[in-house]
């Protein structure tokens, strides 16, 4: 059974509905609907927490699609997954091939940095500093181009690249 028959709730009913009287609408190919649907279950999945079902109707969505702005974002969810499992390394291939695909999705960029921000306090805990400061360094670089694209965010990396030292930022 398609998960958009599972719902039981209000909220999962009225979006999936939505997205459904969407679909129908829009002057768009069989074959596109078909990804958009797939692509919707795997968020609707991905939010129930059963990753390996997301991940399923991500890799067709992804056969689907043509669109690269599409792609990409289906690409970026896909990272998440990855991500929110601990698989940092794959988390960011995904999120760099999104990137190449849309390179105004300032979520990818924030999220690149959060990684390497992870990975610099997992060195520095270590006592590995020097190694540290370079992937804070990384995470500093990816959050200056997530807060050039979307100013009004990441407010807390904002703060932490002033507190750091890691530079203040030109968003206009």
């Amino acid at each position: 059974m398609p998960r958009t028959q599972k719902n039981d709730n209000f909220i999962d009913n009225t979006f999936t509905i939505m997205a459904d009287l969407i679909l129908k609408l829009l002057p768009t190919n069989k074959k596109a609907k078909e990804a958009f649907a797939y692509y919707r279950d795997g968020m609707a999945a991905q939010a129930d927490g059963e990753y390996a079902e997301a991940m399923d109707n991500y890799k067709v969505a992804l056969e689907l699609e043509d669109d690269p702005l599409d792609r990409s974002f289906i690409i970026y969810n896909m990272g998440l997954i990855h991500a929110s499992n601990g698989e940092y390394e794959k988390a960011l291939e995904l999120y760099h091939q999104s990137l190449e695909l849309n390179p105004q999705m300032p979520q990818a960029f924030n999220n690149i940095a959060v990684i390497y921000h992870y990975q610099g306090e997992q060195l520095k805990e270590a006592g590995e500093s020097e190694e540290a400061e370079a992937l804070f360094d990384k995470a500093a670089d990816y959050w200056k181009q997530a807060v050039r694209l979307a100013p009004n965010n990441y407010i807390e990396a904002q703060n932490w690249m002033k507190n750091t030292g890691r530079g203040a930022i030109d968003v206009f």
